[in-house]
């Protein structure tokens, strides 16, 4: 009968910490990752934007990308907005998936950093070691999980739910 008590008691808890964790950590969590990552891709977006020869010079010398001026306009574009509006948490989803792909390319560009990724599940610290690492988890972590609720992504779908709520409909995925 006790051990009836102690694990009613068990899931009691987990139960509640599993609430808490998803109402307080996992916004608060999703939010610093964002903030921190949005900023850091704004300044790099704009570091290459107004250091485009170098950038140029680096694509094409270094890195050997095919169209260097065209992809530093556009790398730099796409980490500058694609920075704030990670930011912000808007569009987060899609601005998620862009950055994800240019940050999967920034490992392919890169001889070392390719050795890495390709190597990720043999040895995964030269992959975690590597610039892109925390921008590519980042990018995932919005892509698979959201914004989070403190986002203009969830404010503007509160704002809809409850005008459409109001006229018969649903959005946001709600039902």
């Amino acid at each position: 009968m006790t051990d009836c008590k102690i694990c009613n008691l068990a899931k009691a808890g987990m139960g509640l910490l599993s609430k808490y964790a998803s109402l307080l950590v996992q916004p608060l969590l999703l939010l610093a990752f964002r903030v921190h990552w949005g900023l850091a891709f704004f300044r790099d977006g704009k570091g290459k934007l107004l250091n485009h020869d170098a950038v140029v010079q680096f694509f094409a010398e270094s890195v050997q990308l095919p169209f260097p001026e065209l992809n530093a306009w556009m790398v730099g574009g796409v980490e500058l907005l694609g920075g704030l509006f990670l930011l912000a948490g808007l569009l987060s989803r899609p601005v998620a998936l862009v950055l994800s792909i240019n940050m999967l390319v920034a490992y392919l560009s890169v001889e070392g950093d390719r050795a890495a990724l390709l190597g990720v599940f043999s040895d995964a610290q030269p992959f975690i070691d590597a610039d892109p690492f925390f921008y590519l988890l980042t990018s995932l972590l919005v892509l698979a999980f959201g914004p989070g609720v403190l986002s203009l992504d969830s404010l503007i779908c509160r704002l809809r739910r409850g005008s459409e709520k109001a006229a018969g409909g649903s959005c946001c995925g709600a039902k």
